[in-house]
C-alpha cells in the first residue's frame, strides 16, 4: 500500500508542477519536454539500477525522441499563450 500512495502522491506533485509550466508555455511544448526527459531519465535510471542497458535501436530511438523536443522548441512556431 505504501509504494501505491507515495505514487500518487509523486504523479500529483508532478502535475502540480506542470501546471505552472503550462501557464508561461503552450501545453503541446511543456507534454513533449516532460515526456521525453523523463523516457530519457526512465532509460538511464534502468540502466544504472536495474543494467537494463538500451541496444542500439533502443539508442537512436532515444536520440530521436530528444531531437524531436528540440526541433519543436526551436523551430516551431507555435506561440505561448
Amino acid at each position: 500500500m505504501l509504494p501505491s500512495i507515495i505514487t500518487i502522491i509523486g504523479y500529483c506533485g508532478a502535475f502540480y508542477c506542470l501546471s505552472f509550466a503550462i501557464r508561461t508555455i503552450p501545453v503541446g511544448f511543456a507534454y513533449a519536454i516532460w515526456s521525453g526527459v523523463g523516457i530519457v531519465l526512465i532509460t538511464i535510471i534502468g540502466a544504472i539500477f536495474f543494467k537494463e542497458i538500451p541496444d542500439l535501436p533502443a539508442i537512436i530511438g532515444l536520440a530521436l525522441i530528444v531531437i524531436g523536443v528540440i526541433v519543436i522548441n526551436v523551430f516551431s512556431k507555435t506561440t505561448a499563450h
